[in-house]
């Protein structure tokens, strides 16, 4: 079967819609499947609901979907350092869903593993808890404590960046860049990824093997890349 092809568009003929739910790789800028996210923008589908990290900054990755305004919702934990978010929520043109980090982690894996949802103490007594399911267990010391009920994450589709591809589909991630890209490939029903390298079938070492190709459905090579920075920041060079 090859998963290989030619560019973005591509690869995602046939698994876009409206109304769609969509699990982003990255965080910040760090690993964004930023081929994929140009494409799904120059679709033109609309409404959907993004589960990522954030939303990229202004016009740079998720970010560039919210100035079109494409995306409805978004499943997040961190939404700084965009004001298009920042305005589109304040007003109430867009939803979000606040989500802490290990937790929106955590729900994509459990989508990926087929379990509906679980229990955890993160977001006990906040705003997070709101409306969700509240239980009792006894911790290690067997005192009675609560938990909150988090769903599973299953998306309609799943775009993640790796470094490395081989012609099966097994991928590697680079360093930091691992991020969410590894629970997000694996909680959609189709997984499109990008990659900066294709090497022969059999060329990786099974030990570094991050997440195996039987998760990834279809793929293209992205580079070249822009090293994008969300702030650039400098000191003054010192006299000699």
């Amino acid at each position: 079967m090859n998963k290989l092809y030619p560019d973005a568009a591509a690869a995602l003929d046939g698994l876009l819609k409206d109304d769609m739910l969509i699990a982003s790789g990255g965080f910040g800028l760090c690993g964004i499947p930023e081929r994929l996210l140009e494409a799904i923008r120059d679709s033109g589908v609309k409404g959907l609901t993004f589960a990522s990290n954030n939303a990229g900054i202004d016009n740079e990755g998720i970010g560039m979907l919210l100035r079109t305004k494409q995306v409805k919702k978004m499943i997040s934990s961190y939404v700084g350092e965009n004001k298009e978010f920042e305005r589109q929520f304040l007003s109430g043109e867009l939803e979000v869903e606040f989500c802490p980090q290990g937790t929106l982690a955590e729900r994509m894996r459990a989508g990926g593993a087929g379990i509906p949802g679980f229990y955890t103490k993160t977001g006990v007594g906040t705003q997070v808890a709101e409306g969700k399911e509240v239980k009792k267990f006894a911790n290690r010391d067997g005192q009675m404590e609560e938990y909150i009920l988090e769903r599973g994450i299953f998306a309609d589709l799943a775009i993640v960046k790796a470094w490395k591809a081989d012609e099966t589909g097994n991928l590697v991630f680079r360093k930091t860049a691992r991020n969410f890209n590894l629970p997000a490939a694996t909680c959609g029903k189709a997984c499109v990824v990008e990659v900066e390298e294709i090497v022969p079938t059999g060329s990786l070492d099974p030990d570094c093997i991050h997440l195996p190709g039987v998760y990834v459905q279809r793929m293209i090579v992205g580079a070249p890349y822009d090293k994008k920075i969300e702030f650039v920041t400098t000191r003054q060079r010192e006299t000699a």
